[in-house]
């Protein structure tokens, strides 16, 4: 059996990206979502297991002396991390699997599984960006303008992605990630079980 892929994907609020991989996983059922170990409370609507795994503070520190997470950082004083052992298990069964992260999580994780291929959301241009966090209209002039500056930090570092993929149009962002796969799946690294296959029926 060949190795499955790791994807990491990142893009700052307002790129679409939820959008973007929602569109991917209804195209490619059988593709993974790596689902995160957060200290928070949950919040209304959201269940345990979809998108996080709700643990103790306690729990997740132990995790970090273990080595048990490829990412981990704080946001208002909880600690949120990508869990190792679910990624593995993915790539040693073959399987695909999507972590979505921010710039600062892709980071880590690139240094831990170097093998990963990594993809940023792009916004078709940063007035459009704008447009797109205003018109939810949920939030505040001054968070968007807060969720504007994090974007801007995080567009200048979309250079240290393997591939950039702009989303103005949420099936053709979806195909462009999907071809991203596919294409990954025939690299040499993931297909040395069928040359060992080949040359031992020699």
């Amino acid at each position: 059996m060949n190795k499955g892929g790791v994807f990491i994907v990142s893009g700052p609020s307002g790129s679409g990206k939820d959008t973007v991989l929602a569109e991917l996983f209804r195209n490619k059922p059988d593709l993974l979502f790596s689902i995160s170990s957060i200290t928070r409370a949950m919040r209304p609507g959201e269940r345990e297991g979809d998108k996080y795994n709700f643990i103790s503070r306690e729990k997740f520190e132990d995790m970090i002396k273990n080595d048990e997470l490829l990412e981990h950082n704080i946001f208002v004083g909880n600690y949120y991390g990508t869990p190792r052992k679910p990624v593995e298990k993915a790539v040693n069964e073959g399987k695909d699997i999507i972590i979505e992260v921010d710039v600062n999580g892709a980071a880590q994780i690139r240094q831990k599984l170097p093998e990963a291929v990594s993809i940023f959301i792009m916004p078709p241009s940063f007035a459009e960006l704008k447009r797109r966090l205003v018109g939810r209209g949920t939030e505040s002039e001054e968070l968007i303008e807060k969720r504007l500056d994090s974007a801007l930090g995080e567009i200048k570092r979309a250079a240290e992605y393997d591939y950039i993929i702009v989303n103005d149009s949420i099936t053709a962002a979806a195909d462009d990630i999907m071809s991203v796969i596919l294409s990954s799946s025939f690299k040499t690294d993931r297909q040395k079980n069928i040359i060992d296959e080949v040359l031992s029926k020699c």
